[in-house]
């Protein structure tokens, strides 16, 4: 292993850590021989003038924002909720069916969808309105923005789970949801 890599490899290290490191952790991660001390004050050379710093505090490695940007810097934190099962649902059924009705959505849960599931979803970016339907009372249509893509990670809609993927996973029901609803209501469907 060259030097550099050694250095890469501190750095590495250091900087996974979600607290500082003690000099005894990273000399476990090298032959007794290495002379880890030599290696961490060149990390400390490279990073002094830079945007974060490596610091040493009782003995323990970390890297910090330098402290000259202290002022510049603003924190916003965002606190995680949980998304309600019925926007989840609903944001489900527009993913797969999109573009798709609320009418349409609500035959597929079998329940009357509320404002807040929509209001949550637009809050997020995940859905926005599309084309209206060319049909009596030309309903509009939902569908997914690049914020929910982005999100989820994903790069299209094509690359969600298919169906069956979903299934064998455990996350669907085995019938399909048509064959669960009264007959008058499939005809209509």
């Amino acid at each position: 292993m060259t030097r550099e890599d050694k250095i890469r490899l501190l750095e590495a290290l250091i900087f996974a850590s979600t607290e500082a490191v003690t000099l005894n952790t990273l000399k476990a991660q090298f032959p007794e021989t290495e002379d880890i001390e030599s290696l961490v004050s060149e990390i400390r050379e490279f990073y002094k003038n830079r945007g974060i710093v490596l610091v040493e505090i009782d003995g323990c490695f970390s890297f910090r924002t330098a402290l000259d940007l202290a002022d510049s810097l603003n924190i916003t934190r965002y606190q995680k909720k949980k998304l309600p099962k019925a926007a989840a649902e609903v944001l489900a059924i527009i993913a797969y069916h999109q573009p798709v009705t609320r009418a349409e959505i609500e035959t597929i849960r079998g329940v009357e969808t509320s404002k807040g599931s929509f209001d949550i979803l637009l809050e997020l970016s995940w859905i926005r309105p599309g084309k209206r339907r060319d049909t009596p009372g030309r309903p509009m249509t939902w569908i997914t923005t690049p914020e929910f893509l982005n999100y989820f990670n994903i790069e299209s809609i094509r690359d969600l789970p298919e169906i069956e993927e979903l299934r064998s996973a455990g996350l669907l029901d085995a019938k399909p949801i048509l064959e669960n609803m009264p007959k008058e209501k499939e005809d209509e469907a």
